[in-house]
């Protein structure tokens, strides 16, 4: 399962960020904790226009993707990235636009 493995989620938010044209800050903060049905890895990352954030369920086999940018990024785009790169059956997508 790919969201159960650290080094191809660096990966991804590698690739995210290079598709977003946006640069990281530090390293990419990866844990894995949780209990039973709850147990799956989670991510951070800082970038210089905010975070993108993921969480990782592994029981259920879903990704909680959570990118918090001033610098505007085509949604759409972002969450086919995201579809084929974790190899996604199916996507939820909500925007929340700055004003």
């Amino acid at each position: 399962v790919l969201i159960a493995d650290p080094k191809y989620i660096e990966k991804f938010v590698h690739a995210l960020i290079q598709k977003l044209k946006m640069k990281r800050v530090g390293p990419t903060e990866i844990k894995r904790f949780g209990h039973g049905n709850l147990r799956g890895f989670s991510m951070m990352q800082f970038i210089e226009t905010s975070t993108i954030i993921a969480h990782f369920d592994e029981f259920g086999n879903r990704a909680f993707i959570d990118i918090f940018s001033c610098k505007k990024y085509d949604p759409k785009l972002v969450t086919r990235f995201c579809q084929k790169f974790f190899k996604a059956g199916k996507t939820t997508m909500y925007v929340e636009e700055r004003k």
